[in-house]
């Protein structure tokens, strides 16, 4: 007996006050950073490095994931339009970030951050990577809040009709993209928090993050095909701009895991 398809209509908003709204994205994306540093934390204990080292970095984090997925969306699918309109960059409240973007700003940001704390940066990446395939679970789930980034039109029982989604022509039931990748990014974390245990902590330097990297971006390119296209113009490609961009951050991921598959233990701190 099939199961009857899963009419979505959540509102997006906890509560709101006048025209101040608290959604379920905004407290699921402050929650990632929450949930991070607590993860952090423990691991920076375990190792014997000092907090404020950790206090610095949740701040760079911060910075450099917010400026990255904002950047990522305007330039990588909204391009003509965020560099005509370039203030409107500024309006992340308004909707429009991208994980890749994120991912290049979080690289970027460490590089910088790594080099201010003389620290080493695939040390620094090899624990970060863990706390942001968490985030990625809990930034999906705010999509799924949202109504939006689903999938095809899908007649298996588990399909979502997104009652709430922008389009009035969404009313068939939906992969729900956002619950397959959230799941993927949970996995993802519980086998990667496993690793650094199973290692005691002491990981090949980058080995972790080359397995975040290949993990994390093949499952974005597989389930990117049951995934509507973000733009428009997305239609007309045989690979979408997610799975171009997912391309090489893999290749990278598999180059850090040969590498560190030849080193016997972390470089430490």
């Amino acid at each position: 007996m099939m199961l009857s398809y899963i009419n979505w209509n959540v509102d997006p908003e906890i509560f709101r006050i006048g025209s101040f709204a608290v959604r379920w994205y905004g407290m699921l994306f402050a929650a990632s950073f929450l949930f991070g540093y607590i993860i952090m934390l423990r691991f920076f204990k375990k190792e014997n490095v000092p907090v404020s080292v950790l206090d610095s970095l949740t701040t760079y984090m911060v910075i450099g994931t917010i400026i990255g997925a904002r950047l990522g969306h305007c330039l990588f699918y909204e391009p003509a339009y965020y560099l005509a309109h370039p203030a409107q960059i500024l309006m992340v409240w308004e909707g429009g970030l991208a994980s890749h973007g994120a991912a290049i700003g979080i690289i970027i940001t460490i590089l910088i951050f790594a080099h201010y704390k003389k620290l080493h940066f695939l040390w620094v990446m090899d624990r970060l990577v863990i706390v942001v395939a968490l985030s990625g679970l809990l930034i999906r789930s705010g999509n799924l809040m949202n109504s939006e980034i689903f999938g095809h039109i899908t007649n298996l029982p588990w399909g979502f009709i997104f009652l709430r989604a922008a389009s009035p022509l969404n009313l068939d039931p939906r992969h729900p993209t956002q619950i397959y990748e959230g799941m993927s990014y949970l996995i993802i974390f519980l086998f990667l928090w496993w690793y650094y245990y199973r290692k005691n902590g002491k990981p090949a330097e980058g080995m972790i993050f080359g397995l975040f990297m290949i993990l994390v971006f093949s499952m974005r390119f597989l389930i990117e095909f049951v995934k509507e296209p973000q733009e428009s113009f997305e239609r007309s490609m045989s690979l979408n701009l997610g799975q171009l961009l997912s391309i090489p951050l893999i290749i990278a991921g598999i180059i850090f895991v040969i590498r560190a598959a030849g080193k016997k233990r972390d470089i430490r701190v």
